[in-house]
């Protein structure tokens, strides 16, 4: 395939993370020639969706120093002239480490050798779990791993579990006017509503007459592995926030499908509850008074426009948003509330002005599709940078997948570089390069100290907050446990989102990592769940979640560095950084705009599509 490639384009793109894929898409668009290249066997990069056993084939890779080298057929220095040097890319992804993963799941054994012949032993209902240390392929189905990615001419993957979901965009409103509900908003943005009430009539029916709760074993969540899509970054999407405008504006958004995020929860005096959010949520909480639920939405009503009333917080804005709350007599009660599931920050770290710009954005976007500021693309977040890939292919793009790049080539006259050498020894020529954080040498990046995310990914049988309902979309942010530890961010997904399978939940734990992710973040797990053996001995399951499977590790955040940061970065060479550590996706959508305009400042920034009808055709000859 390499070989059959074009020798010149107008953008090399090289990863394809998120901001990568934005970029691939807004330079189709405009016209540009666009090679869309990656070493992984999987779009999305760190922003990436796996399958169970996808999610198992990466952790072995990244637990072995996984480095092919790959086929070379020729030697790149033979193909750089004496005027010319080249500056080597990195082997290796070294953004991913100290990865441990825990079963607490019971191993039904001969099912397993039935089903995928021998499987990795798990620990015995008696014992307590230990870390996978060593992932075998032995401990693997038969499954290669490349049939977990998503192909561009696979069908578009809806099924009876997708009703319910919000669908986005600014056409094809006319056609289901009957079976959508309109939020008031012209860009025409709705809510697919039939099927709701049946979705949860179901759900009730098929509790009727079985246990509470189900035993899950590994053998079946190994059976089941397609039916789960695990992110490697958790996020959601802010109904009014900059990536739903993009998908809406650029009509990215028909080749996705999402979700409204049913509930907030807070953490507080080790009991989850629900916060109410909307109005009607407020009046008809339980869990506030009557003098709480005024005092609630008098502050929230200032919030959502402070900047005209600066007399009220001007003397406090070198303050932490924490210490500002207690000025304005709010109940300890509503002050956690306001603070860790509203504005979701921390006491320390959050100022008053970041606090009130927080609450007002989340304000601001109740109401466009649900109860809550959030919706959740259906097959998880490695959806999304698929999308915007979809889109530079219409429109021309090139991609290769498991194509390695070895080096840049630059010329020593100008600095500016001038093409690539691949893996294969082809050499293709460009005007402009964009290259992922990830691919960059060590000594490129020496002058850089990186920001660390520790993350989690649990598999549970049961919700954290039970409901009439099995079918929540739940965002939590836990408080700090000690004093100089981070907030811990969690979001948990139902089987309905497409991300696990029936009768589980897949949960995401986020923060700043201060030690490895397991030593940040499993006091909140054991907080929350209880492993499948102590419930079993312990009688506990009635209390909390049970635990079944467990993924720790920790990804490196390179938000925060400029490009000043690296070294003999030639001028028309762009980084794009990995996730960061927020809920949103504003920073991805906003660092690949602003590489957009500055590569093409005449050019717009992913234009709506032409209209069908408005096509002309050349006619031939």
């Amino acid at each position: 395939m390499a070989d059959k490639l074009p020798t010149e384009f107008d953008v090399v793109i090289i990863g394809t993370g998120l901001p990568e894929s934005i970029l691939a898409a807004a330079c189709s668009r405009s016209g540009q020639r666009v090679l869309h290249v990656d070493s992984r066997s999987y779009y999305g990069g760190n922003w990436a969706s796996f399958s169970f056993t996808g999610l198992l084939s990466w952790l072995k890779d990244y637990q072995q120093n996984h480095d092919s080298e790959g086929d070379v057929t020729g030697t790149w220095q033979d193909l750089i002239d004496e005027t010319e040097e080249a500056i080597a890319l990195c082997k290796k992804d070294e953004t991913i480490q100290h990865t441990e993963v825990f079963c607490y799941a019971s191993q039904d054994v001969e099912d397993s050798m039935q089903e995928t012949d021998p499987l990795q032993k798990s620990p015995s209902p008696e014992a307590s779990a230990t870390p996978a240390d060593s992932l075998d392929t032995a401990s693997l189905p038969k499954e290669r791993h490349s049939e977990d990615c998503t192909s561009y001419e696979a069908p578009s993957r809806r099924t009876e579990g997708s009703d319910g979901a919000v669908s986005l965009s600014s056409a094809d409103a006319q056609d289901s006017l009957e079976k959508e509900k309109f939020c008031g908003d012209e860009t025409g943005m709705h809510t697919v509503s039939d099927g709701e009430e049946g979705e949860h009539k179901l759900a009730a029916e098929d509790n009727v007459g079985q246990p509470k709760r189900n035993t899950i074993t590994y053998s079946q969540m190994v059976k089941e592995s397609r039916t789960f899509n695990i992110d490697l970054v958790s996020k959601l999407l802010y109904s009014q926030g900059s990536l739903i405008d993009l998908l809406i504006k650029s009509n990215v958004s028909r080749y996705a499908e999402f979700k409204n995020v049913t509930r907030i929860l807070a953490f507080r005096e080790g009991k989850v509850e629900q916060v109410p959010c909307s109005r009607a949520d407020v009046f008809n909480s339980k869990e506030l008074t009557m003098v709480e639920k005024r005092m609630l939405m008098k502050f929230l009503t200032f919030c959502l426009d402070y900047e005209q009333h600066s007399d009220e917080y001007q003397d406090f804005k070198q303050c932490s948003f924490s210490d500002y709350l207690k000025t304005k007599k709010l109940t300890p009660n509503l002050q956690h509330f306001i603070l860790h599931s509203i504005a979701m920050s921390s006491d320390s770290s959050c100022t008053t002005l970041d606090g009130l710009q927080a609450t007002k954005n989340f304000l601001r976007c109740l109401g466009r599709f649900g109860n809550t500021p959030f919706i959740f693309p259906l097959y998880g977040q490695g959806e999304i940078p698929q999308c915007f890939c979809r889109m530079c292919a219409v429109f021309g793009g090139v991609y290769c997948l498991r194509h390695k790049v070895q080096c840049l080539v630059v010329d020593r006259d100008s600095g500016r570089c001038k093409g690539i050498i691949d893996g294969f020894g082809q050499r293709i020529s460009a005007n402009y390069f964009i290259v992922e954080d990830s691919y960059l040498s060590k000594e490129m990046c020496s002058n850089i100290q990186y920001k660390q995310i520790s993350r989690a990914v649990l598999i549970t049988d049961q919700s954290i907050l039970k409901t009439d309902s099995d079918q929540q979309i739940s965002i939590l942010v836990v408080p700090p446990l000690e004093p100089g530890t981070a907030s811990v961010r969690v979001m948990e997904l139902c089987s309905s989102t497409m991300t696990c399978m029936k009768d589980s939940y897949l949960v995401h734990l986020t923060c700043f990592s201060s030690k490895t992710a397991r030593e940040d973040l499993e006091p909140v797990v054991k907080q929350l769940f209880i492993p499948f053996a102590e419930a079993e001995a312990d009688k506990e399951e009635l209390r909390k979640p049970r635990l079944l499977w467990a993924l720790y590790f920790n990804m490196r955040d390179s938000s925060g560095v400029s490009r000043s940061s690296y070294c003999s970065l030639p001028s028309n060479v762009y980084i794009c950084s990995g996730p960061d550590c927020g809920l949103g996706n504003e920073h991805a959508v906003k660092q690949a705009e602003t590489l957009f305009q500055e590569i093409f400042p005449s050019e717009e920034f992913c234009p709506p599509p032409p209209n069908p009808e408005d096509i002309i055709f050349e006619a031939e000859g």
